[in-house]
């Protein structure tokens, strides 16, 4: 241990009385502290609502989508599929086709969105398969069944094995037109699912793509292929290998983050926002560090003189200070990390803080922790606590040996 070090913890730690500059540097401390929990139990909540959110969307959407820009695509769409299957991290793809369609189920409609797809190359642990909750995942291009939402479910008062009738909105300008008939088909309710997405569970229904390329008057065209992975963090590397090998002015090709941007964006931004604004906690107890110091200067003006007449340097003058706030800092942001770890803890493993199964989709607030939440924290505070620091520690040097022990 420095000589340095050792006096600027004997100057923070070993006070005969408690006087004020003592009180400031404690509540500075406690400042710093507080902040610090704050602020990884606050990012530890974002963690948690970020991941519970990412978990139901990419549970039922796909992790890249390829859509076709142009028609007359699909030849070229297959020979985009036998080079996924070379591809590594894929795990599955299938075609798809979707427009916007009238559903009713005797006098009661809704406008959904309908995808079909080929069911024979559906993972089993992802989509609606993964999230039914009432009869078969049984659709084939022999029989026109239909897979609906819970919430659409219970808003047109449909049960398995119902018959309902959907109408093509792709069909409406071109029938008003030449005044035909849109197409409309008849489906069989063969199951119901559950995403707990409210979106997703009123707005979305499936059926084969032969059905849908049917209704929709498609013939055999497709509009895209969606792609699952073996892991969501090969997204973007697959993104970009893919989009090197195709036409952009024919292919649009989307990542499971790019399908809903602008909610993940709003979600980042508030997760900075709320860094920013806690980060002024710790920031505000940093000035505390910079009037104790300031004010401890003063007092030890007597001390800094002997030291200097003792020929220590301007440079070890200003490393006693300059350890003094930073050990502030340290014991502020382990007390605080610390805190912050534990109450994540209880709260991961007891759920000190529950929530209403009835009515929200977990039974207690989601939290998670991650290493870089508490580099991040213990990084900026620890910056902060050295800014703070320089001052009073450059103030110590400029002390003059006459003025420092003229009384002494």
């Amino acid at each position: 241990m420095n000589f340095e070090f050792f006096i600027a913890k004997r100057y923070l730690l070993s006070k005969h009385k408690l006087n004020f500059i003592t009180i400031i540097s404690i509540v500075s401390s406690i400042g710093i502290t507080l902040g610090v929990a704050a602020l990884i139990i606050v990012l530890s909540v974002f963690n948690g609502f970020g991941d519970l959110v990412t978990s139901i969307l990419v549970n039922f959407d796909p992790h890249i989508r390829i859509t076709s820009l142009t028609d007359g695509s699909s030849n070229k769409l297959e020979q985009l599929g036998m080079q996924l299957n070379k591809t590594n991290h894929i795990i599955s793809y299938t075609p798809f086709v979707e427009g916007k369609t009238i559903i009713k189920c005797e006098s009661r409609i809704s406008i959904v969105d309908l995808k079909g797809f080929d069911y024979k190359s559906e993972n089993t642990n992802w989509g609606f398969k993964s999230s039914l909750k009432y009869g078969k995942y049984n659709l084939n291009d022999n029989e026109d069944g239909i897979i609906i939402g819970l919430n659409l479910a219970t808003k047109l008062q449909s049960l398995i094995g119902d018959s309902v009738a959907v109408t093509s909105f792709n069909n409406l300008s071109m029938s008003a037109l030449t005044y035909a008939m849109p197409i409309t088909k008849k489906y069989i309710v063969k199951g119901i699912f559950e995403s707990n997405n409210n979106d997703y569970d009123l707005n979305y229904v499936f059926t084969s793509l032969k059905s849908a390329q049917d209704l929709l008057g498609l013939k055999d065209e497709v509009q895209g292929i969606e792609i699952r992975l073996d892991d969501i963090k090969f997204s973007n590397e697959i993104k970009t290998q893919l989009e090197r090998n195709v036409n952009k002015n024919e292919f649009s090709i989307s990542s499971w983050y790019d399908l809903h941007k602008d909610l993940y964006s709003m979600m980042q931004i508030e997760r900075w926002v709320a860094y920013i604004i806690l980060s002024l906690i710790i920031a505000v107890a940093t000035f505390n560090v910079l009037g104790s110091l300031s004010m401890s200067v003063i007092e030890k003006k007597q001390d800094i003189g002997i030291l200097r007449s003792m020929g220590v340097k301007d440079k070890s003058i200003l490393r006693i200070f300059m350890f003094e706030g930073v050990l502030i800092g340290i014991i502020g942001t382990i007390a605080g990390s610390l805190i912050g770890l534990m109450v994540v803890l209880l709260q991961e493993h007891f759920k000190l803080y529950p929530l209403d199964p009835t009515r929200y989709i977990i039974d207690a607030l989601p939290v998670q922790l991650r290493l870089s939440d508490f580099l991040a924290v213990a990084g900026m505070s620890f910056f902060l606590s050295f800014i703070a620091s320089l001052y009073p520690a450059k103030r110590a040097t400029k002390i003059a040996l006459i003025d420092a022990i003229k009384w002494e």
